[in-house]
């Protein structure tokens, strides 16, 4: 079956997984971190190369890679970079993507055409920005490539032609999820002139081979790769708790939402990966742990000393603004005050359900359009917290994993190439990738009498956030 191997590019290192290509089994790993500040492209190959020392990639047959998503290579008419990449981090085209849906004619105008309105971190709204403020750089740039793509076309000798994958070109901002075609005319309205894109690439079909003759597959962005690492199917969601929060679950069919609350990704596997983002996630547990003294751990143990619904207490976690619901000025609330509900575990266990009950609410966004969550798979280093596990499952409704660490984002990748090379080996279908055992963890199922609770405390949340903001979320 052979040894495959998967490449995460991300913004601050490259990590390299070798897997046993029949089971996934982890042989080896390697790490090398990038360079900081804005990125010439050349360094991710140093950092490959870095990371692939030692005989890393001794025996390996076919490699797949991810990268950094919402990130732009744009190229001259030679190949050449025309400036460092722009990355998916920087907010500085935030003006460029509110020109851009006026542009266009708004919101709605932007989920039927691609299925997702244009945000700064948006490769659409980048080149928007190249445009504006770099207009000799957007002159030359001819073809407009994602990280992945770029390395992918490194990795086979730079042929003559660029390629990339859905997944990746879901998050550009001028793929529509719905036609799964590229919409030529909104890079061209970024930019100012016609650029050229990569050729598209089924899931499981390979984008060529090295000079030595080792299997690429096709690429696609982190997410799309973590999703298929992790191994989630129908009726998975992903959510992940950084400082800001997010909620994918995989679906059958591509979703379009006037508002621009649901993001219509693709993933790696030719279902879709709809999203509905937060603003505020670890960001309210650790606000809420330096107002009490404490760090996260403490907090969780004062808020499990508390009971559900906090004594009444309610906290609208909206400390950043808010995009589910969409009130990008609001600030957050806590409501419930008393006598006897002002004391610090109470005020602990109000931050964690109001967290929950946020991300919550982003589900529900998806739910109300079909999609199944029946398990959800919980990322970032809040996940560990006991006071999360105890909660999450009973407040987002479904069984709860908290995966094992491990790099979920090269895994995918590596995923990927086993399943471009059985293909091309005729042992695999393009239909289903390797059946590569799903991401171990901790699991929580709430039982009948923690649903009950769990319901109640959304609905103590909900009536606080109808009564602030009413109709927020429709």
């Amino acid at each position: 079956m052979g040894i495959v191997a998967g490449l995460d590019c991300s913004s601050a290192y490259t990590r390299i997984v070798v897997c046993d290509a029949e089971t996934g089994e982890v042989i080896r790993q390697g790490h090398a971190q990038h360079p900081a500040g804005e990125a010439a492209p050349e360094s991710w190959l140093l950092s490959l190369g870095e990371a692939a020392d030692g005989g890393m990639l001794e025996e390996v047959s076919a490699i797949g890679v991810s990268a950094q998503p919402h990130s732009v290579v744009p190229l001259d008419a030679d190949g050449r970079p025309v400036r460092p990449a722009l990355a998916g981090a920087d907010d500085r085209a935030r003006s460029a993507a509110f020109a851009l849906v006026d542009a266009l004619g708004g919101k709605a105008a932007w989920a039927e055409a691609v299925g997702a309105v244009p945000q700064a971190t948006h490769p659409v709204a980048q080149l928007r920005w190249l445009a504006s403020q770099e207009p000799e750089a957007a002159r030359r740039t001819t073809h407009v490539l994602q990280p992945q793509d770029w390395l992918v076309w490194q990795l086979l000798g730079r042929p003559s032609r660029w390629t990339t994958d859905r997944g990746g070109a879901s998050g550009t901002g001028y793929w529509s999820a719905v036609s799964g075609t590229w919409r030529h005319e909104l890079a061209e309205l970024a930019i100012g002139h016609p650029v050229s894109l990569p050729e598209l690439l089924g899931p499981a079909e390979a984008a060529g081979r090295t000079p030595e003759g080792l299997l690429i597959s096709a690429g696609t962005g982190e997410t799309m790769a973590a999703a298929l690492g992790l191994g989630v199917g129908r009726g998975d969601a992903v959510v992940a708790l950084g400082a800001s929060g997010s909620v994918c679950a995989v679906h059958h069919e591509a979703l379009t939402d006037p508002s621009g609350t649901i993001t219509g990704f693709a993933d790696a596997t030719g279902h879709h990966l709809p999203m509905v983002r937060t603003l505020n996630a670890t960001r309210v547990l650790r606000g809420t742990a330096e107002l009490l003294g404490r760090d996260l751990p403490e907090l969780s143990e004062l808020a499990l000393t508390s009971t559900p619904g906090a004594h009444g207490l309610v906290l609208l976690p909206y400390l950043a603004g808010e995009r589910t619901p969409d009130l990008p000025h609001t600030a957050g609330t806590l409501s419930g005050l008393r006598r006897e509900s002002m004391k610090p575990e109470h005020l602990a266990r109000a931050a964690f359900e109001g967290m929950l009950c946020g991300l919550a609410d982003a589900a529900e966004v998806l739910r109300r359009r079909g999609v199944a969550i029946n398990r959800v798979f919980l990322l970032g280093q809040a996940a560990t917290l006991p006071a999360v596990k105890t909660l999450a499952p009973a407040l987002l409704g479904a069984e709860v994993v908290v995966p094992e660490p491990a790099d979920y984002t090269a895994l995918g990748a590596a995923r990927q190439a086993a399943w471009a090379q059985g293909v091309d080996e005729g042992r695999l279908t393009a239909e289903e990738p390797p059946a590569w055992a799903a991401a171990k963890g901790e699991r929580f199922e709430p039982d009948e009498e923690e649903s009950a609770v769990g319901s109640a405390v959304r609905q103590q949340y909900a009536a606080v956030r109808e009564e602030i903001h009413p109709g927020a979320l429709g």
